[in-house]
């Protein structure tokens, strides 16, 4: 895998959130070695809901549904 910022070599980690959590949180990843740019699934789902061109969904539609219609569908 060549990381998207500097194609440089992504390798697996175990990424650890201590900051945003109430308890440490740790998943898999990608990090890279060479800019340490860190991609995971969340990261990778937000920006594939980034890159499509989908229209917004209007104010007086819960925006929940959709958000995980669209994560079901990419997985």
């Amino acid at each position: 895998m060549t990381c998207t910022r500097c194609e440089g070599l992504m390798v697996m980690d175990d990424l650890v959130d201590l900051q945003e959590s109430y308890h440490p949180m740790r998943l898999r990843g990608h990090r890279c070695l060479s800019c340490g740019n860190v991609v995971d699934t969340l990261i990778q789902r937000h920006r594939m809901v980034q890159n499509s061109h989908l229209r917004p969904v209007p104010a007086s539609v819960p925006e929940k549904p959709v958000l995980f219609e669209l994560i079901r569908r990419s997985a």
